[in-house]
């Protein structure tokens, strides 16, 4: 799938552009580590790794990912799944202070899950998510990152424009070159994810796969800002 987009017109993917998994604890099937430097090796720049979900789920194999991603020179993004029923400041603080140690050079921002309103009405989860992101932003010193699906922010988020400055992680498999029609306002994303059944050396199974616009700039650049008032 990754080696198919090619195209390089704007808002398009480039063959070069920076990729990455995600993962979480499924990639870590009956227990079994990712080889980061195999990921690294086979050209795989980045990758996002869940951290945290609602108020008391701390990724078992987070920690370990962190630290073997750092040696094998993977830039390092970490991601809170949103339970939009609990508070979004406390869920903001349990983020922040279990991925403090991933706030450096080399590290790219916080990033909100949200694709689960729970059957709340959308005028709620809107405010939830701006409270979630103005206090993750108070505690890091980054603007957060927002991983959505398009048709969940159509419907569940009433395709609101409220947050459109903020840097978007579209997920979107259509085979295509690039993500379809963007919701919620947004003139551009910043990651995409297209594919969910993509196979990297060093990990087991399938695994989501990630090409990076260059919305922000630089990769490098983008990875390496520091949070906590410095930039």
């Amino acid at each position: 799938m990754a080696a198919a987009i090619a195209i390089t017109a704007p808002g398009l993917a480039a063959a070069d552009a920076p990729r990455g998994p995600d993962v979480s604890s499924w990639q870590h099937v009956d227990g079994t580590g990712i080889d980061w430097f195999q990921v690294k090796a086979s050209g795989h720049e980045f990758a996002m790794v869940k951290a945290t979900e609602s108020l008391n789920y701390v990724n078992p194999y987070f920690i370990q990912d962190c630290l073997v991603m750092r040696a094998a020179g993977v830039s390092r993004g970490a991601y809170h799944y949103a339970d939009v029923r609990q508070s979004p400041e406390a869920q903001a603080a349990f983020y922040s202070a279990i991925v403090l140690g991933i706030n450096g050079p080399g590290d790219l921002p916080p990033v909100l899950d949200l694709e689960d309103a729970k059957g709340l009405p959308a005028g709620q989860v809107i405010d939830w998510t701006h409270r979630y992101l103005n206090t993750v932003q108070a505690l890091t010193g980054r603007q957060p990152i927002i991983y959505t699906y398009p048709n969940f922010w159509r419907t569940q988020m009433a395709n609101t424009t409220e947050f459109n400055h903020y840097p978007l992680w579209i997920a979107d498999y259509n085979g295509q070159n690039a993500p379809g029609p963007l919701p919620g306002g947004w003139s551009n994303w910043t990651f995409w994810q297209y594919t969910s059944t993509g196979r990297i050396p060093g990990i087991t199974g399938n695994t989501d796969i990630n090409v990076y616009s260059g919305a922000q700039g630089d990769f490098d650049r983008y990875a390496n800002s520091v949070g906590f008032g410095s930039s």
